[in-house]
């Protein structure tokens, strides 16, 4: 297995490597070292022997130093010299393969290059999209049907989300790839299931639900105290406001969002992410499944996925434009278990957007938050119904390339 060089994207891995290890498969997972620690700290007794870690050293760039060989706390200047220092490691990669000699290679849909290194080597691999298939389906049908409607108007970007976009636009096609692999999508057929159908026909490829994966609930002492606090609220009354790990909101809009927050006058626990912090606290931490809360996300997808697998409705502010994020958001919009909230034409948050939002929500005359709540709930155990066979999807198929290359 080989993620991109992210903590969002090495966790969905690794908790798809316990489930394939329940299996009866062995994994390899490949990644930095300052990436693998995490993964080392999470890698319990049970799993020691079927899930090895495998280290993938970046080439040495005075500038990018090994604590940086992860986006994790990554300075946003050092961005484009960590995309250089992965595409410069190829024959560290390929070395790599060579000795493990896998039956398959599983990588992240974000590093395509990996396919070719594995096909050098004869070894057949299959992507792993960690996303909705809404931005694969969205941007694959203006590459591959160029000139013809999208069929699916519950999908779209706002016009200063794809001025963002735009200039991202040879990236996304390189990461849909002309490789007509396989693709593992960590989602299930209940949330959007059309989309990978879709996909499927246009881009010629077989898409295979994972079920939802998303890592088991781990609380210390410290977050204890937030839920001491929760308990003796009123229920259905707080937000949890996360912005996630990787995005750090100007002075201008935290100030915009604290205000709204004041305005909506309900309780609130905002977790706040500065560049050189190395935590941030996860949404299963701090809202159980007897929580009612509401959360008022960035709609990274992983996140989402907390947020429906615990029942807990959404309040949807995408921060990164240039990512998954906004159709992420109208994805679940669709669904009925969020509600998005407005931004200007320029893009900017507004304080009384943010306390409209919330006050709706929470105490408008439709009922909002309790048509969210019931629509949750509802996708959530459709997902828990089809969790096993989605599952079993994957494995029959993984098990037939591994019998096959066994036998090559």
């Amino acid at each position: 297995m080989f993620p991109y060089l992210a903590y969002g994207h090495i966790t969905p891995f690794f908790e798809l490597a316990k489930k394939l290890s329940d299996k009866g498969f062995s994994i390899d997972l490949c990644s930095t070292p300052i990436n693998l620690s995490l993964i080392k700290k999470k890698n319990t007794q049970k799993y020691s022997c079927s899930i090895h870690v495998v280290e993938f050293h970046l080439p040495n760039l005075p500038e990018l130093p090994p604590h940086y060989h992860t986006t994790n706390g990554l300075p946003i200047h050092l961005q484009s010299t960590l995309y250089k220092a992965i595409t410069m490691s190829k024959p560290q990669f390929y070395e790599i393969l060579k000795d493990q000699k896998p039956n398959v290679l599983v990588h992240d849909v974000m590093q395509p290059w990996a396919a070719g290194v594995a096909s050098s080597l004869n070894i057949p691999s299959i992507k792993f999209c960690l996303t909705s298939m809404t931005m694969c389906c969205y941007f694959g049908h203006f590459f591959l049907k160029p000139g013809v409607e999208f069929p699916f108007p519950a999908l779209y970007l706002k016009d200063y989300e794809r001025e963002i976009t735009r200039p991202y636009d040879v990236e996304v096609k390189e990461e849909l790839g002309e490789n007509r692999a396989i693709m593992l999508v960590n989602s299930s057929r209940a949330i959007d299931g059309k989309y990978m159908d879709y996909l499927s026909e246009i881009g010629k490829t077989e898409i295979l639900p994972t079920g939802v994966v998303i890592q088991d609930i781990a609380i210390n002492e410290e977050e204890m105290e937030i839920i001491k606090w929760l308990g003796n609220k009123r229920e259905n009354s707080t937000v949890y406001v996360s912005f996630g790990s990787e995005n750090f909101l100007t002075k201008e809009e935290m100030e915009e969002v604290a205000y709204g927050l004041e305005l909506s006058n309900v309780h609130f626990v905002w977790v706040v992410r500065f560049p050189k912090e190395e935590q941030v606290v996860s949404l299963e931490d701090v809202l159980p499944q007897d929580n009612n809360s509401k959360a008022s996300k960035y709609c990274g997808w992983n996140s989402t996925l907390e947020c429906i697998e615990f029942g807990v409705p959404i309040i949807a502010l995408p921060m990164n434009f240039y990512s998954d994020q906004p159709l992420n958001a109208r994805l679940i919009v669709e669904n009925g278990v969020a509600v998005e909230m407005a931004r200007d034409g320029n893009g900017k948050i507004h304080r009384g957007n943010v306390a409209e939002t919330i006050k709706n929500v929470f105490f408008g005359e439709k009922n909002i938050g309790e048509d969210l709540r019931r629509k949750v709930k509802g996708l959530r155990e459709n997902i828990k119904l089809l969790r096993e066979e989605e599952m079993d999807g994957v494995v029959k198929v993984l098990k037939q390339i591994c019998e096959k290359n066994q036998h090559a």
